[in-house]
């Protein structure tokens, strides 16, 4: 799985996460997607890697700037997951 931490300018409010996170779900095949304005990133979790250039034109269609874009292998932690290692 990856994590991918996308940099994004112009949103102002909750309103603003809800677009995004609506557009970055009906676009990419992603298990969850979470927006925030006041740190201005988007964190998106998926099975595969997303690309860059895609995000960035999914960003932009809805009329906010995509800034930059980080991906990293994500892990799943939760309470159980150092028993079963």
């Amino acid at each position: 799985m990856f994590k991918t931490t996308v940099k994004i300018d112009g949103m102002m409010c909750g309103m603003c996460e809800s677009h995004i996170n609506d557009k970055i779900r009906n676009t990419f095949n992603v298990k969850s997607v979470s927006s925030s304005h006041t740190s201005g990133e988007s964190i998106i979790i998926s099975e595969k890697h997303i690309d860059s250039s895609a995000i960035k034109k999914a960003i932009t269609d809805i009329g906010y700037e995509y800034l930059d874009s980080s991906e990293e292998p994500y892990e799943k932690k939760g309470f159980f997951s150092k028993l079963f290692k």
